[in-house]
């Protein structure tokens, strides 16, 4: 270590926060020469095994003539060699002593060496050991990080005289004492205090400073692969054998619950058996989640899952969004389930996981009992007010006594006393365990995170847990499989997945894209929450987010050790489909191609060529447009050749390609002149043959990065002897002609011509009249295209000389028109001349328009070269040619200039420009965007009346169809109704039928219209709903109510789905009024058996009480009006609503 290396100082530590100097002295009478006793005072137990443990006491001498830098003598700790190093003066700073433990021998060290200490550094007075100033701290010592302590020590003034309470100074007589405790620790794992992050940083910094320093190029694959391949020192496929998933923004909880998945093998097996074949992955679940999980068996590293997420339905916001793993697990289990009906698989996810339970109600002074058995999945346990797993499990099972005025009313029996509960019939192989960490307060009327200590076990025997009726042939011992954690709070934080993927083998943390050994005491006890059993000790994983506090077990998995051995059996080569191996392998090899060709890619040289024929078909400026995006680019011959190719070999493979002889084949090189144009230089002469490509693009081209050239065919030989006149040439110029043509509107390219340089301008007429097959004495009009916004007319009279032209350069001409002619192309609308024309090029931009309803109505993108002037109506034309439709049945809308998102409906005006209308002027380089929509009415139509869309309801509430109505904009409501009773979409049961119409919002209902309402109070944006009213609310009588019913999952708030209105008929039992649920929302009883029904308060954030016996007669709940009837289920929609910062339910659709 030397003055300039960044080092540690006391605000860098990770275990001392920064405090003021007299904070750190220590006033105890505790003398250091007390060295067990001192170590165990100032240095916290980390709860690690302690390897070794050495102290070590220089005495320093001479202070005031010390050097800058100096070590004091070796000791031993832990097998390796140790030292103090220390700056009497400072480090960087002269105010201050700067001390630090040094590791001996750095370079000596073996590959990956480490070394994890605990340390302690004692500056104290050799006359009296009581007085003194120490500071501690952790540190992973490596070769790369040899040296760990404090920069700013101490202040070395107070050193030198008595003070802070302190009764002598801690430097007398020009001498001190400087003790080391020193802990080296255990690590097991081999990752304690690995700080994955720094070293490629570290690196990354320093490749940058020598790129700024000495201009270094170095090609960005190869600088990538110098940073991954040097300084990222984890390995986490050759360390576990193992390989992360990528974040894609919010998804670790998806990727710990995948981890878990994946390492549940018989799962895995499973989702391989499902028929993918003919899939797209990006549009199936099944494909999608067989290739990560294929990818997660053979990469080497951390596998993506962007794929996947596109298979669900999902966009990137959605990726940023964090989901709770229960919902997220139960809606992916219900997918694949489905997918499995009728393979191989079916039925893999009800054996691996589903239980069963039996909800009760027994009567204790009769022989009556209610019961019914339902299916599980997993199991919600409390953790508050449970201490350990089997607390948990015995409140789950714990009976509610039903007395007094709760009394059951036994059917048969009346009221009578009894005993309410749920046990369970079965338990599942794959056992998972949801732990409640997430509850609603009632003090706080908020949800909060519960941090509670709870502790769960490696082993549990659930068999006491059982129905008396159960079967017990085989036992319930259950080992633990996973442990998926949860970091943070209510409002945020970071899952990972702790499992143990082999029946005796190791268990691993998997924490995104990285995977590392832990210990038991990792799985265990620093995740079953509640406060640190030292409240000094310090956080011993350096990982950053995790935060000991509110890091803790949120869901568990357990397997039956009677099926450990199936269900975790590896996967062999027989159980991967053929067809996925194949697909992986083939796009593994595409993907090596193309690294390789990244890396190469400064071996090679871009040639691209014009010839006559693309040059003829042109339609700008100069002879192609190769880069310019903003106009159409030229379709030219492109060429990637080895730069070391000689030019013989190159030209011999260009002309065989034509199926030219070589020698009729010459090259001109394009270079960039100082007006931005790109024109014909000079050619690649004969001698040239045996030199480099790389030598010429240096020596002719050398400012571009890729070499342009014209490719010069001779149909016959000059004189009989040499195919091309010499260049340069005195006499000799050689120049390229365009044609203009006013009635196509369109350009000709007509190739090269050999001029003379003292010859006039009206010489060549001759020859342009031959080449158009035009009378030879046409008038013509000559100009020269200098650049793009400068077309000047030749004089005829001039020589080539005087009007400065050289090779390269364009002549354009056209029949000179008379009167008559310029007015019948002004009358079209047609430019007739020249210099009109190319000045209408400089205004041609090439728009992308871009479907703006591209998920609800597939249509496709496409490219239009339009004029920068025209007016909304022309840019219309344009696209409804293009999409074969009316112009004025079609909306536009701009671009977010960041986002490439829809931002703007465009307003159809008389005088707006197209240039006005993309709004991109500013960009560099500008983005041409429209997107589009195709309208059933005409925009005209559109505005100038008010619109209103209404989803119509049917028989069901899942039954939906869209009925889009246009009004008056002095409608009322009962016009909307109207005109729905009559649309066809729409079938009344009787005539006598009455319709509702009403609006909702965050799937609840909020308003229903009376029918007087003016349709321009309907907001823009309103959901509105209208469904036939059902009979049994028309005919309810005087006991009856009507109440609303709305969905949710898991909480009141995480609503989704259309919300209902319903009849609560008088006397009716629950399963009666479930029956007519049913049907109302269109459900078969599956489906229905997994559908929780409850009473909501209206009160936010107010607990549900759900309804579990179907004898309760709903009506004598006395329902407040603002109570609602809650659906608690998982959204398979999509369509869910959010309300504040609540994250929308989650949903999977491919």
């Amino acid at each position: 270590m030397d003055e300039n290396t960044n080092n540690m100082d006391l605000s860098e530590q990770t275990t001392n926060e920064e405090r003021p100097m007299s904070d750190v002295e220590d006033t105890t009478p505790l003398p250091v020469t007390d060295y067990e006793a001192m170590a165990n005072k100032i240095m916290p137990e980390l709860g690690q095994e302690i390897e070794d443990f050495k102290y070590d006491t220089w005495h320093v001498t001479n202070w005031r003539h010390l050097e800058k830098r100096i070590t004091g003598p070796e000791f031993e700790a832990g097998n390796w060699k140790w030292r103090i190093l220390l700056f009497p003066s400072g480090n960087n700073n002269q105010d201050t002593v700067s001390i630090y433990l040094d590791f001996v021998d750095p370079k000596g060290a073996p590959a990956g060496w480490h070394s994890c200490v605990q340390f302690a550094l004692v500056l104290w007075n050799p006359e009296d050991p009581t007085q003194y100033i120490y500071h501690h701290a952790h540190h992973r010592f490596t070769a790369e990080e040899s040296d760990w302590g404090f920069t700013r020590f101490y202040d070395l003034r107070k050193l030198l005289t008595p003070c802070e309470n302190r009764t002598r100074a801690l430097i007398e007589n020009d001498s001190t004492n400087i003790t080391a405790f020193v802990r080296v620790l255990k690590d097991p794992t081999g990752v304690l205090w690995h700080n994955f992050i720094k070293y490629i940083t570290s690196f990354i910094s320093i490749i940058q400073s020598l790129i700024r320093k000495y201009s270094l190029l170095l090609w960005p694959s190869i600088f990538l692969a110098l940073c991954l391949t040097s300084s990222y020192s984890y390995d986490s496929k050759k360390e576990t054998g193992y390989v992360g998933l990528k974040n894609q923004g919010a998804t670790c909880y998806m990727n710990s619950l995948l981890q878990s998945l994946y390492c549940t093998t018989y799962f895995r097996k499973a989702v391989y058996q499902i028929p993918t074949e003919d899939d797209e992955p990006i549009k199936s679940v099944s494909l999608a989640l067989q290739r990560v999980f294929y990818q997660l068996q053979t990469s080497n590293t951390p596998v993506g899952t962007t794929e996947l997420t596109k298979s669900f339905g999902w966009d990137s916001i959605d990726s940023f969004m964090q989901h709770d793993v229960q919902e997220f697990n139960r809606v992916l289990q219900d997918n694949l389930e489905g997918k499995m009906k009728s393979t191989k698989a079916d039925g893999a996810i009800t054996k691996l996981f589903v239980g069963k339970m039996k909800s009760y109600i027994k009567c204790v002074n009769v022989d009556y009992e209610s019961s019914r058995v339902e299916d599980y999945y997993d199991i919600q346990l409390n953790v508050k007010g449970c201490k350990t797993l089997r607390d948990s499990f015995k409140d789950y099972i714990q009976e509610e006594t039903l007395e007094g005025d709760n009394k059951y009313q036994a059917e048969g029996h009346g009221l009578q006393d009894a005993k309410k509960g749920v046990i369970f019939e079965s338990f599942p192989p794959v056992l998972h365990l949801q732990l409640k960490r997430f509850e609603y307060d009632i003090q706080r009327d908020a949800m909060v995170k519960i941090n509670d200590r709870h502790e769960f076990p490696m082993e549990i025997d659930l068999e006491e847990f059982l129905s008396e009726d159960a079967d017990r042939s085989s036992p319930h011992k259950y080992l633990l499989h996973g442990v998926l954690v949860h970091s943070g709070d209510l409002h945020g934080g970071h899952y990972f997945a702790l499992l143990k993927p082999e029946k005796d083998g190791k268990w691993f943390k998997f924490d995104d894209d990285r995977v590392t050994p832990v210990i038991d005491k990792e799985v265990l006890e620093d995740n079953y929450g509640g406060e640190s059993p030292n409240a000094n000790a310090i956080t011993i994983r350096s990982a950053g987010r995790n935060h000991k506090r509110f890091t803790n077990a949120y869901m568990l998995v357990y397997i039956r050790e009677s099926n450990v051995d199936e269900i975790l059996s590896p996967v062999v080569h027989e159980d991967i489909p053929e067809h996925l191996q194949k697909r992986l392998e083939e796009e593994r090899a595409e993907e090596e191609r193309r690294r390789k060709e990244m890396e190469e890619r400064h071996l090679y040289l871009i040639v691209k060529i014009v010839t006559a024929e693309k040059f003829k078909v042109h339609q700008g400026f100069d002879l192609a447009n190769f880069d310019d995006r903003q106009y159409p680019l030229s379709d030219v011959f492109t060429y990637k050749i080895l730069k070391a190719d000689t030019y013989g070999s190159f030209k011999e493979h260009v002309a065989r390609s034509f199926n030219i002889p070589t020698e009729q084949v010459r090259f001109w090189v394009l270079v960039n002149r100082q007006n931005k144009t790109v024109r014909p230089d000079a050619p690649i002469a004969d001698a040239l043959t045996n030199t480099s490509m790389e030598e010429i693009h240096a020596k002719m081209t050398s400012r571009q990065n890729e070499m342009k050239l014209y490719m010069e065919v001779a149909d016959k030989p000059i004189n009989g002897k040499t195919w091309f006149p010499t260049v340069p040439e005195a006499n000799h110029i050689m120049v390229f002609l365009k044609y203009f043509d006013p009635d196509k509107q369109a350009l000709e390219g007509l190739g090269h011509l050999y001029i003379q340089k003292f010859g006039k301008v009206g010489d060549i007429t001759r020859v342009l009249c031959e080449k158009k097959e035009f009378p030879p004495d046409t008038p013509l009009k000559i100009y020269e295209e200098i650049k793009p916004n400068m077309i000047e007319e030749m004089k005829l009279k001039s020589t080539f000389q005087q009007s400065e032209i050289q090779d390269g350069d364009i002549i354009c001409f056209q029949k000179a028109l008379t009167e008559k002619e310029i007015q019948e192309h002004t009358t079209s609308g047609r430019y007739w001349d020249i210099p009109h024309f190319y000045e209408s090029l400089t205004l041609r931009i090439v728009v992308l328009f871009k479907p703006k309803l591209k998920d609800r109505d597939p249509k496709p993108e496409f490219e239009i070269v339009l004029n920068k002037k025209w007016t909304y109506d022309q840019v219309a034309g344009a696209a409804g040619t293009h999409l074969n439709t009316d112009p004025l049945k079609l909306r536009f809308t701009t671009a977010h200039s960041t986002s490439g998102t829809p931002k703007n409906v465009i307003k159809r005006t008389t005088n707006q420009t197209l240039s006005e209308m993309l709004q991109t002027a500013y960009l560099s380089p500008p983005a041409h965007v429209l997107f589009y929509e195709m309208l059933k009415i005409s925009i005209v139509e559109l505005e100038t009346k008010k619109f209103i869309k209404v989803y119509w309801l049917g028989n069901t509430v899942k039954d939906e169809e869209v009925i889009e109505l246009g009004f008056p904009k002095d409608a009322v409501v009962n016009d909307i109704i109207d005109e729905i009773s009559k649309h066809e979409k729409v079938t009344s049961s009787s005539p006598n039928s009455r319709i509702r119409l009403f609006d909702v919002h965050h799937n609840k209902i909020q308003k229903e219209y009376t029918g007087s309402e003016p349709i321009e109070r309907i907001q823009e944006h309103t959901t509105l709903y209208a469904e036939e009213i059902p009979q049994d609310e028309i005919h309810a009588d005087q006991n009856d109510r009507t109440i609303q019913v709305y969905h949710f999952t898991k909480d009141p708030i995480r609503v989704h789905g259309i919300p209902f209105k319903f009849v609560i008929k008088n006397g009716e039992t629950l399963a009666d009024t479930k029956v007519r649920l049913r049907h109302r929302l269109g459900m078969n009883e599956k489906d229905f058996s997994k559908v929780k029904i409850a009473i909501v308060p209206g009160a936010s954030y107010a607990k549900p009480e759900y309804l579990e016996d179907d004898d309760i007669i709903l009506s004598e709940k006395k329902l407040s009006n603002e109570e609602c009837l809650g659906l608690d289920h998982v959204d398979k929609t999509g369509r869910a609503g959010r309300v504040g910062g609540v994250e929308k339910a989650i949903f999977i659709r491919g």
